[in-house]
C-alpha cells in the first residue's frame, strides 16, 4: 500500500478514528475522576565521609557513590519500616510504610532522595519526617565500626522534608493528552488495518481496477431509497436522481459509433441494488424522450413489477413458452414513454428459457418496438441466467454495491462476461458514500440555483444544445419536438 492508499483508508473510516479518540478520552476522564488523589512528600540526603582513613579524595568519592546505591535498598528495608511504624504519629504498619516509600540516587552524585506518597497530605509529611530521622540514625548505627565513636560516612538532610501542595496523581491534563494520542494512533491503525482486510469496494477507482471496465456512474447512498426506490416525484430532485442522469449521459457516449440499444443490468451477487438501478435507468431514459422497454429477466426473483407498482401476472416467462404474445403483456408506465415487460410466473428452468431461440427472437422484435431495451438479469455468480442474457444483449452494465460486494466476486463476474465475449459497457458503484460532499453541495445548490447553472455544474450542455433533457421538477417529462428529432436519429 502506498501513501495514497493509507490516506484514502483514513478518509473513508474517519469515524473510526473519531470514535476511538472519544472512547479513549471518556475512559481517561472516568478513571481520572474516580482515582483517589495522591500527595507526595520528599526529603534529600547528602552522603559524605568523615575523613577518617580516606586520604585519597578521588577514591573516597568513588567509594561514596558506590556506597550510596546500597542506601536505596536500606530506605525501603523491613528494619527501617518497622522502626518508623513504631512511632504513634505515623499510624501505619511496617508493610504500609514500605509500600509508600521510594528512593533514588542522583546520577554521578552522592545525593539520595526519598519520596513518600499517601492519600493524606499531612500523614505523608509526618511519615517523611519520621523516615528521615530514623534513616540517619540507622546509617550511623550500621556504618560505625566496633569501638569507634563516629562512622566514616555521614548522612545529612539537605532538602525537606516538604510536601507538595497539589496531588501528584491523578494528572487530568496529562491523562487526557495521552489518551487522545493513544486513541488517535489506535484509531488510525484500526482504520488502515480494516482497509487492508476489507475486500469490498470503497471507491470507483478500485471497482474499475477489478472489472477492467470504465466507471460510468457512482450512485450516492440515499436513506430514503428503501421506502422510495424510484426517482419520481420529490425523489427526482435528489442527488441520487442526478447521478442517474449522469449515468444516462455516460451511457450515450460509451461508443457513439455503435450505441448499445439492448442493455443488460447485472451484478455479481444479490442485494446490490441492480433491479432498482435498472428501473431508475429506464425511467431516466424515458424522461429524456427515449422510447424505453424495461424487461424483467430475473425469472428466479422478479422484482420490477413490485417496484413499479404494476400487475405481475403474465410476463416474460409466458411469452417465451408461447402462451401469450408480447404485445398482450407489455404494460405502459408513466407517460407511456416507458413500457414494462414483467417477469411473469417463476419457471422451473429459467436458464433454458433465457438461452432459447424464443428469447433471441424476442429481443430482435423488441428492438423494432422501442429505442432502448433495459434488461434486469439475475446475479452472475449465482446462476448462468445473467451470462446467457448478457451475451445476447448489446452490452452489460455491471453493478457493485459499495462496502458490500467483495472485489474478488465482482472481478469473477466481469471475467464471466469476458469469457463468453459479452460486451461490458462499464460498471456502476451503487449506494456510494464516497461522494457525500457532492450530495450536500447538490442539496444546497437546488435551493435557488437556475437550471442553466445546474447544467453547467454537471458539465452538460443546455437544453437548446442537447436533445437529452433534464426532466421537470415533479413530473415525468413529456416528449417534445426536440426529443422527436433525437428519436428519429436513433437506429431501429
Amino acid at each position: 500500500m502506498d501513501l495514497h492508499t493509507y490516506l484514502r483508508a483514513l478518509r473513508q473510516r474517519w469515524w473510526v478514528v473519531l470514535a476511538t479518540v472519544m472512547v479513549a478520552l471518556g475512559l481517561a476522564g472516568f478513571v481520572t475522576v474516580r482515582a483517589t488523589p495522591q500527595y507526595a512528600s520528599s526529603v534529600t540526603f547528602f552522603v559524605t565521609s568523615s575523613g577518617q582513613g580516606m586520604t585519597d579524595a578521588y577514591q573516597g568519592s568513588l567509594f561514596l557513590q558506590q556506597r550510596v546505591k546500597s542506601y536505596v535498598d536500606l530506605l525501603s528495608s523491613d528494619r527501617l519500616a518497622q522502626t518508623v511504624a513504631a512511632e504513634e504519629r505515623v499510624g501505619l504498619t511496617a508493610d504500609e510504610v514500605r509500600s509508600r516509600v521510594s528512593a533514588r540516587v542522583e546520577a554521578d552524585t552522592v545525593l539520595l532522595s526519598a519520596t513518600v506518597t499517601d492519600t493524606d497530605q499531612a500523614r505523608a509529611l509526618r511519615l517523611t519526617e519520621a523516615l528521615a530521622a530514623h534513616f540517619v540514625k540507622l546509617v550511623h548505627s550500621i556504618e560505625t565500626p566496633p569501638g569507634a565513636k563516629e562512622p566514616p560516612i555521614k548522612i545529612e538532610v539537605v532538602g525537606g522534608p516538604r510536601v507538595n501542595a497539589e496531588p501528584v496523581s491523578p494528572r487530568p491534563v496529562r491523562n487526557l493528552v495521552l489518551a487522545g494520542v493513544f486513541g488517535l494512533v489506535l484509531g488510525a491503525a484500526l482504520s488502515v488495518l480494516r482497509g487492508l482486510t476489507d475486500t469490498t469496494f470503497r471507491d470507483g477507482e478500485t471497482l474499475q481496477e477489478a472489472t477492467s471496465a470504465p466507471l460510468l456512474g457512482s450512485i450516492p447512498y440515499d436513506g430514503h431509497a428503501r421506502s422510495n426506490p424510484l426517482i419520481v416525484g420529490t425523489a427526482a430532485q435528489t442527488a441520487r436522481a442526478e447521478a442517474m442522469r449522469k449515468l444516462r449521459t455516460n451511457l450515450r457516449f460509451v461508443d457513439a459509433q455503435e450505441p448499445a440499444r439492448v442493455i443488460a443490468v447485472t451484478s455479481a451477487v444479490q442485494a446490490e441494488g441492480k433491479s432498482t438501478l435498472a428501473c431508475n435507468l429506464a425511467i431516466t431514459l424515458a424522461e429524456a424522450g427515449w422510447q424505453v422497454l424495461l424487461v424483467d429477466a430475473d425469472l428466479r426473483r422478479p422484482r420490477v413489477a413490485g417496484y413499479l407498482g404494476i400487475g405481475s401476472g403474465a410476463g416474460l416467462t409466458d411469452v417465451l413458452i408461447g402462451e401469450v404474445a408480447v404485445e398482450d403483456v407489455l404494460q405502459p408506465w408513466g407517460d407511456k414513454s416507458l413500457l414494462v415487460l414483467p417477469g411473469g410466473s417463476v419457471p422451473p428452468n429459467p436458464s433454458e428459457l433465457l438461452g432459447s431461440k424464443a428469447m433471441a427472437d424476442l429481443l430482435l422484435s423488441l428492438r423494432e418496438l422501442t429505442d432502448i431495451v433495459i434488461i434486469d438479469t439475475p446475479p452472475l455468480l449465482a446462476f448462468t441466467d445473467g451470462v446467457v442474457v448478457a451475451v445476447q444483449a448489446d452490452g452489460a452494465l455491471l453493478v457493485a454495491r459499495q462496502g458490500k460486494t467483495p472485489s474478488a466476486q465482482t472481478a469473477a463476474a466481469a471475467q464471466a462476461l469476458h469469457s463468453v465475449s459479452a460486451r461490458v459497457l462499464g460498471c456502476v458503484l451503487n449506494m456510494s458514500k464516497e461522494n457525500k460532499i457532492d450530495v450536500e453541495q447538490y442539496r444546497a445548490y437546488r435551493k435557488g440555483a437556475p437550471v442553466e447553472r445546474l447544467l453547467a455544474t454537471r458539465g452538460e450542455a443546455s437544453p437548446a444544445a442537447d436533445p437529452v433533457r433534464v426532466p421537470p421538477t415533479d413530473a415525468v417529462a413529456t416528449t417534445s419536438a426536440d426529443n422527436t428529432e433525437e428519436l428519429d436519429r436513433v437506429p431501429r
